[in-house]
């Protein structure tokens, strides 16, 4: 196990020093932690990446083009209480002509 000497300025110790403290685990297993979440992100970013520069539109659309146009099921039918589905990135590209 490695040691690193860190600097954080006085209010950001201060913050980190009372959360761990909620939570019940010491600074150092705070900080580990925190950067363990961060290199699963910048890990999961790349994985997306490069899985996204293996796709293409053409088979993206000849996909969907596949799936038969259909009513949803009763149980999948959204109901007005729902909230509106979310932008993807999938249909900004499609609107940019990306």
């Amino acid at each position: 196990m490695s040691n690193i000497r860190l600097r954080l300025p006085d209010s950001l110790h201060e913050a980190v020093r009372q959360i761990a403290e909620e939570d019940g685990v010491s600074i150092n297993q705070f900080i580990t932690t925190a950067v363990a979440e961060k290199v699963a992100v910048l890990k999961a970013e790349q994985l997306f990446q490069a899985r996204a520069a293996q796709g293409s539109r053409a088979r993206y659309e000849a996909a969907l083009a596949a799936v038969p146009d259909v009513p949803p099921d009763e149980h999948d039918r959204r109901t007005s209480t729902d909230s509106p589905p979310a932008s993807s990135a999938c249909d900004e590209a499609a609107e940019s002509g990306q």
